[in-house]
Parts: C-alpha cells; structure tokens; sequence
C-alpha cells in the first residue's frame, strides 16, 4: 500500500506543478491542512476518496482521474473527453452531468451498432 500511496502523491504533486500551485494554495484551495496535504504528496499518507475530492477540485482536474491513481476506480475508456468535460470551468455541474450522459449513450449506442454490424454513415 505504501507504494500506492507514493504514486498518488507523487501524480498530485505532479499536477500542482503542471497548474503551478504551491502546495499552500493548494491545501488552501482544497480545504485541507499544508502539513497533511504535504504528507500525502510524500506517500506518507494515503487520502480518503473525500480528500481526493477536495484535491481535484483545487487541482481543476476530475475526481476520477484521482480515484484512477490511487486504485479506487478503474479506468475507463473516453476517460479524456469525460476529463474534459468535468473540468469545464464555464459549465454548470447540471450542463456537465448532460453532456455526460449524452456521450455516454453514443458510446452504447455505438457499441451495439458494432456487434449488431459494420457501421453505416448517415444518409446524405
């Protein structure tokens, strides 16, 4: 587990990074305390899934892409443009939640369009 929690912290360091966030601003932005978010990025402490949510938020990146590092979720495809969307700044959680929803139904859609065949174009 130790290494685990390594890998978390060294994602999320790479990501503050990535943002250029100090790590201050981010335990700030994330609710949580300099020292402990410290230790977390240091693989000393492995985060709850709330905490993770908390980091992604500060982060601007999607709780998902957390709970994928840390071994919570697995990863799915079309993980990219679901990223996308989740962190869209000028999206509201309601318009992303749609949008969500909506490519989600394409990809089955289009799932069972390939078992049921080869893919056909629209009509022109």
């Amino acid at each position: 587990m130790a290494d685990l929690g390594r890998d978390i912290g060294e994602y999320i360091r790479q990501q503050r990074s990535t943002a250029k966030i100090s790590l201050r601003q981010l335990a700030r932005l994330a609710g949580v305390s300099n020292p402990y978010l410290s230790q977390i990025e240091r693989g000393l402490r492995k985060p709850s899934a709330e905490i993770l949510q908390q980091i992604a938020k500060g982060l601007r990146i999607s709780a998902e892409a957390l709970y994928v590092e840390a071994g919570i979720l697995e990863q799915r495809e079309g993980g990219a443009l679901a990223d996308a969307i989740v962190t869209a700044p000028d999206l509201t959680e309601r318009q992303k939640q749609v949008l969500l929803d909506v490519y989600e139904s394409f990809r089955r859609e289009n799932a069972a369009n390939h078992q049921a065949g080869p893919a056909t174009g629209p009509a022109t």
